[in-house]
Formats: structure tokens, sequence, C-alpha cells
């Protein structure tokens, strides 16, 4: 076997499910008009430098941002010797492992590689020096097999980098790596989601696991620990004790936050709360406390509007300690300490997010390192470590940002290199600034929104309002390509963090549900209010307004398309939910009355707009786009939706991608192209006067 490249091919058919391999050479054989270069190029180190400025803007083709990651999870392994890191090397090609010497990782580097193919590696980590467990999918299926059904399929193997030896395994769902065990070099605790349990609905956190002890030198697994609904997602301590476990008591309709001490075999009930404590909905155990054994650390109200980080005693069952909490935002978790090989369960910060993230350390050492990354690495924003050995002396640094799609740094022996970025071809100069504004919507709520400013033309800017999905999420903007896409076209682009997002407190969260539902009403003013705020401000050109979203951001569009008075010139409805109810009765059966379906439809029948339900309001263009195999929003609901509009009279235009589900890391190079083209094509020629040539700006291209 070549000791550069392990031939994966035969590993592959037996990985595989019934799909031939494709030939090789056919990626390989790919023009170079085609494929851009840079995407190809190896990744070598250099010194680190700012990017050069670029005299005028340029419009980048499509194809650019349209690439998946060209460089991903690069980890150092625990001795700190070799650098591993995924690779596409073709623009429709799949991710290939890399794994290099420390010390020899230039463009001249022989790296070790595996190919998957047909199947994707989904993820890798370091369990050993010499070992890395690998994680596989292959869609096998043509059709999605019911609401949060797969199309794909799953293996998980665990390779001997040494040895160049493979032992593989198939699981039922969702294979994961829980706990790397420090202290036992030659096992890991892995786990799969053995089917599903439609009583418990969507909530991912209560379908229970199974935890299995994986021996890396032969391959096999034992079961540890099987998870059950009462009793589900374990989570375990650095020595491999189950502490923590979340579950679901199906007599109480309640969830539950179970304990256990080292060496106690049964666990105790230490928290509970109702799906309709939309308060304790939120709330959440982040980890143990070492300063006070036998607690938990907690994102808790307990009185307070904003999450806290509480110590919680799991004896008297009572907050014992508020350790940090804010009075505009949320605490939105820890940080660990960066070398988890010797520190497994230490935190290091309480973080917070705001316009970016920002921490309060407990680790001084912690602190002074960041600190110091953050002065050395160009544009720096969002600086994480990402692996680090087990001396601490090497480890890998990544940057993201406005003006880095993510940028990857090898920090060994006193020298920072880079050694790959996510998105090689986008210059920094040539990307868009975001900035955090403050915004007042018309009932007097505070409020506050992201926005990329177009590096080129002058405000007013045509714009768009991009809401996030969720939509009871917490929207983080660090890099985001859509965004970037569409500010790199000319077009300011606006992210409001209307009420029900996560992050701004209880009360901004609850005002969602004052008469029910808001989802339409109050959460859409909230979207509107965003971009009439833009237009006071100058920034927003009010006769070139469009929406564009995906999932719930989707229906946001699909309701905006038939509000009056209405602000857009035409909305882009991407994976959108066009009638809620039906979507309940899908996903959790009808008159589904115990788990999330009963918050689903609490939330959703009972006062949400339904647009499926009133086409004839519709009264701006509209375009539709679904994947053809979305499992969280089905494309019965695009369906739902189209017919309404034919019966109405109602004209749109409709893509589908094929093969695409609703989640963004399955959406590939030939969808995202589909996706951007459909996009610029329809506000530039269909969508009223939202073309960027209408306020008078030359185009230049990229060469």
């Amino acid at each position: 076997m070549n000791k550069s490249h392990i031939a994966f091919a035969p590993v592959a058919i037996l990985l595989g499910f019934g799909v031939a391999p494709a030939a090789i050479a056919q990626q390989d054989g790919e023009s170079s008009e085609s494929t851009p270069s840079a995407a190809v190029a190896p990744p070598g180190p250099e010194q680190v430098q700012p990017a050069a400025t670029s005299a005028e803007p340029v419009i980048y083709p499509l194809e650019y941002f349209a690439l998946r990651e060209v460089v991903n999870n690069v980890s150092v392994s625990p001795d700190g010797e070799r650098l591993a890191m995924l690779r596409i090397l073709t623009r429709t090609g799949n991710p290939i492992l890399h794994v290099y010497d420390t010390d020899d990782v230039g463009p001249d580097a022989d790296p070790f590689t595996v190919d998957a193919d047909p199947m994707e590696i989904l993820s890798y980590g370091w369990a050993s020096d010499n070992h890395i467990v690998m994680g596989f999918r292959q869609q096998v299926r043509d059709r999605v097999e019911g609401q949060e059904g797969s199309v794909y399929e799953y293996r998980l193997a665990v390779l001997d980098v040494e040895n160049e030896e493979f032992d593989d395994f198939r699981t039922e769902s969702a294979p994961s790596i829980e706990n790397l065990l420090p202290g036992r070099p030659n096992e890991i605790i892995i786990s799969e989601l053995p089917g599903r349990d439609d009583s418990v609905g969507v909530r991912e956190a209560f379908r229970p696991r199974a935890y299995y002890t994986l021996n890396l030198d032969r391959g096999t697994r034992s079961l540890l620990i099987r998870g059950r609904i009462a009793a589900g997602n374990i989570t375990f301590d650095g020595e491999g004790n189950p502490r923590i476990a979340q579950g679901y008591d199906r007599q109480r309709s309640e969830y539950v936050i179970y304990y256990r001490d080292v060496g106690e075999r049964d666990w105790r009930d230490v928290y509970r709360w109702t799906n309709d404590d939309f308060k304790l909905w939120r709330e959440s155990v982040v980890g143990l406390d070492d300063a006070a054994p036998g607690n938990l650390l907690m994102r808790a109200f307990n009185g307070d509007d904003k999450l806290g980080l509480w110590s919680y005693n799991t004896t008297t069952r009572e907050f014992e300690e508020l350790i940090y909490r804010r009075s505009d935002v949320d605490v939105y978790g820890v940080r660990y300490h960066s070398n988890d090989w010797m520190h497994p369960d230490r935190i290091a910060a309480v973080f917070y997010y705001k316009d970016n993230f920002h921490y309060e350390y407990f680790d001084e050492v912690e602190e002074a390192t960041y600190a110091q990354l953050e002065k050395l690495i160009p544009h720096a924003f969002y600086v994480s470590i990402q692996s680090r050995s087990r001396d601490g002396n090497t480890m890998v640094v990544r940057n993201i940002g406005p003006r880095d799609p993510g940028t990857y740094y090898l920090l060994r022996e006193g020298r920072i290199e880079s050694v790959g970025g996510h998105q090689p071809l986008l210059d920094s100069d040539q990307l868009a600034d975001i900035e955090y504004i403050p915004y007042t919507a018309r009932d007097g709520r505070e409020m506050a929104t992201f926005i990329t400013i177009p590096n080129r033309g002058e405000p007013p800017y045509p714009t768009v309002v991009m809401p996030h999905g969720g939509p009871h999420v917490l929207e983080v903007v660090l890099y985001d390509e859509w965004a970037q896409m569409l500010a790199n076209n000319g077009y300011l682009v606006v992210q409001p963090q209307y009420r029900m997002s996560h992050g701004y407190g209880l009360d901004h969260f609850l005002t969602a549900f004052i008469n029910g539902s808001e989802a339409g009403r109050k959460m859409q003013d909230d979207k509107d209010d965003a971009a009439l705020h833009l237009v006071d401000m100058g920034l927003a050109d009010p006769d070139r307004l469009a929406m564009y979203g995906w999932s719930y951001g989707g229906y946001a569009a699909l309701v905006a398309a038939a509000r009056t008075p209405q602000i857009y010139q035409c909305t882009i409805a991407g994976a959108a939910v066009s009638d809620y109810i039906t979507a309940a009765i899908d996903g959790f059966g009808a008159g589904a009355v115990s788990g999330t379906g009963k918050v689903w439809k609490e939330v959703y029948e009972y006062g949400a707009v339904q647009p499926a339900r009133e086409p004839e309001k519709v009264n701006v263009p509209i375009l539709l786009i679904h994947g053809s195999v979305d499992s969280r929003v089905l494309p019965k609901q695009a369906q739902l939706y189209r017919d309404a509009l034919d019966a109405a009279g109602k004209e749109y235009k409709y893509v589908e991608l094929e093969g695409a589900d609703h989640f963004y890391n399955t959406l590939y190079f030939d969808h995202q192209i589909e996706l951007y083209t459909s996009i610029i094509d329809f506000l530039e020629n269909d969508c009223g006067n939202m073309s960027v040539g209408a306020g008078g700006r030359v185009a230049s291209t990229a060469p």
C-alpha cells in the first residue's frame, strides 16, 4: 500500500450501500475553466501577512461563493506530530482527509490521504496519537420518508494512521464521538441515535442515544449504556463516568434533568419543566461545577429576565450561586480549556453574544493566550483554538469574521503560519463589513439588527431583508455566506433579531406569544421596522426592498408577499412552511397533545398567519425554492402553496434543488450555484426595480 495515499476505493465499496463508486478520473478530468485554480491548490503554509488591497471593487463569479469549504476541520494529533484536515479538491468533489507531518505541511509535502467515495466524509477527530475516528454518510434514497426522516445512512470507522488500517461499522443514525477518554489512550466513547420516537417530536436533545466504548486497537465496540426516553441524552466526565442525563417523563409530560456522582448507579431526578413553561424550555446544563462538587453549571433565569450562569445544587435542588449575568443579553455558554487532553472538564470562561462573542475568563493564562492570538492574526474577529497537543506547544487556531470566511493557522515552535482556509478565492478587501444596529419597533420594543454593507456604490442601497430560521434561535453572524454573496452583488443585507429570537431575554421571547402566536404579525412587523429604520438612516432605498429567507425565514417571506401596506418589491422563500397546521400534523400526527408537538401546535395553529390559506392576498412577485428531499420542511409544503397560488391565479417562479435536504451541509456546489443564480436573476429581472443597475452603478466583474 502506498504510504502517501491510502487506496480507499475497496474499503469504500464495503462502506457503501449499493451505490457504485464514481470514477475518480471524472473529477480529476475537470477542465481548468470549470475548476478555480485556487480551489485545487495545496494549502501550503505561508507566513501570515495582511491581504493586499485591491484597487477597485470586484464582483465575484457566483461559483466562488458556491464552493463548499475548501479546507475544513484542521486539527493536530495529541502528540503534536501530525496535522489533519478535510480538503475538497474539485468544485463538485467531496471532502478528502489529508494527514501531514506537522514539520512538513508545505506545498511540496506528500500527505497521507483518505477518499471515501462513494460515501462522504462527514467528520473526523483524533482519538489518540495514531488513531482517527471518522464519520461517513451516503444518500441511499431519492425520497424523504416523512418529516425528520433521512435519505442518508451512516458509518463510523477507526483509521490507524501508523499501520494504514481501517475498522468500520454501520450505525443506525447520527453517529457521534462523545468522549475521548484522555486517561485511556486505547478507548473512546461513541454514540448513535437508534431510530426516532414520535412522542418526543423534534427535540433532538431528548431522543435517546445508545453509548458504546470503542477499542481503537481492535476496532470493536461494546455497549456501555443505552439511553431511554426517561433518561436519553447522557454526558460523561473526562474519566468516562456518566454524570448528567436528560429525558422525558411521559406520564407527567415533563422534561427532566438527572444527575449522579462518580460511583453511583442510579440517576437522581434534579430538575423538571413542562412544555407550557417557555422560560424553562430555554434553560440548560452547560457542565459540572468543579468549584462545588455535586453542583451543575446551568444557564437559567431564576427570576430574572436574562439567562445567567448559575451553580445549581443537585441535593437541595436550588440555585446556589449566581456566577455571571448581564442586563442586556443572555449568557450564551462556557468556553472549555483549550487543552482538552489535559483538562477535559475545566471551564475557562463564560461568554455571551451581541455584536460578536465576548468572554469573561476564569483562567488568566487562557485569557492571555487568546489575547496574543488576536493580535497576531489578520482581520481577527472570532478566534478559537480548534485543537491543541497534549503538551500544549502545538495548536491549530481558526479565525472567522466578516472579512475572513475562515482561516486556519498552525502555531508550533513559536511560529504561526496559515495552513488553509474555507474560501481561499475571496479577498478580504472585497468582503463586506457587518454592523450591529439597534432600532425601535413600532410598538416601542427595543430591537437590534445586523447589516452587511456593500463595499461599492453609494447609499441608499437596494436592500434585502434576510430573517433567520428557527424562529426561536440565537442568530450568530460572523461570516454569513449568503449575506456576503448578496453584498458583493451590491445589496445591503438586513438580519433583524425579531421577537422570539433567543439571546435577548425572556420578555423578548415571550412577546411572540401575547395573543396566541405573533408569527406573521408583530414578529413580521419587527422585520419590516428594521428595513424602515435603515430607510430613515439613509442606507436603504425605500423603492428597492426585498425579503429572502430560509425555513422560518422562508415562511416570513411568504407572509411579506401578502402584506398591506406593502413595502417590498418581491420576496424569495426558501424551504418555507406555508401551512403550519399541516406541518404539525405531518410531524406529530393528528391530535398530537404531548411532547414538542403540543408546543408547536400551540405556537402556530392558534394565531399564526397561514400563507397557503390566503393566497389571494399576494401582491408582489414570489420566487419559491425547495429541496427535493427536505426532511425538516417537507416538499409538500411548497406544493401546497403552489396549488393555492395556482387556484388564486397568482404568478410565481419555482426552483427545486434536486437532492437537497433542509440543512446547509446538504447544499452541494450544484445546489448553491442554482440557488445563487436564481436569487440574483430574480432580483435583477423580476423584482420591480430591485436591479442594482437601477441605482446607476456600473458593475465591475472579477477577471
